[in-house]
């Protein structure tokens, strides 16, 4: 089983990064090179828990799909999404925030295993370990980016989130309220 981490540093409020992270269509924005596109369960907006979201891309000159649900969803500290279906054997991401000193430590933990026994191996020694490290950098510069300017508007103001994923028990969490979110976000 290969584990990889990454850490992020982001100056912006948790809570925005933590929800950056759940929207499909920053997922997407962010896999421009691999011209990926969700075609399957949750296709735009933020995932939930219990949902699922299948993406399609090209990688290393092939056409993959790859469905993932979301296991575990602890706003604003942690979520794992799991491979349900898709080429990898095995492949779980955890995603974990922290707030400091004024902004979010972003830390995410990828497990993964290739099939094919000693030919999988082989190929995440040669390339793809490499592979799912770039994309997933790649994928958190955007966040970054998004997170640390105005753009999060794009990807955050009006959009629905169910009463599961936010930690209040009152009548307002039905409805997420970007106002009341971000610190900041008058800039």
């Amino acid at each position: 089983m290969e584990r990889i981490r990454l850490e992020t540093w982001i100056d912006a409020p948790v809570e925005r990064c933590f929800l950056l992270s759940l929207s499909v269509d920053l997922h997407i924005a962010s896999a421009h090179s691999s011209r990926e596109k969700a075609i399957a369960g949750v296709t735009t907006g933020l995932i939930n828990k219990g949902e699922t979201v299948t993406f399609q891309g090209r990688h290393f000159g092939l056409i993959w799909n790859y469905t993932s649900r979301i296991e575990i969803l602890r706003p604003y500290s942690h979520f794992r999404d799991i491979m349900i279906s898709g080429r990898f054997k095995h492949f779980e991401h955890d995603h974990h925030f922290a707030a400091m000193n004024d902004g979010t430590r972003m830390r995410d933990e990828i497990r993964f295993s290739a099939p094919w026994g000693m030919l999988g191996r082989l190929a995440t020694r040669m390339f793809l370990r490499r592979h799912v490290t770039a994309f997933l950098a790649e994928r958190n510069a955007l966040l970054k980016h998004v997170a640390e300017s105005d753009e999060w508007h794009k990807y955050l103001d009006g959009r629905s989130v169910s009463p599961a994923t936010l930690p209040q028990e009152d009548a307002k969490a039905n409805r997420w309220d970007a106002t009341s979110l971000l610190r900041g976000s008058q800039s």
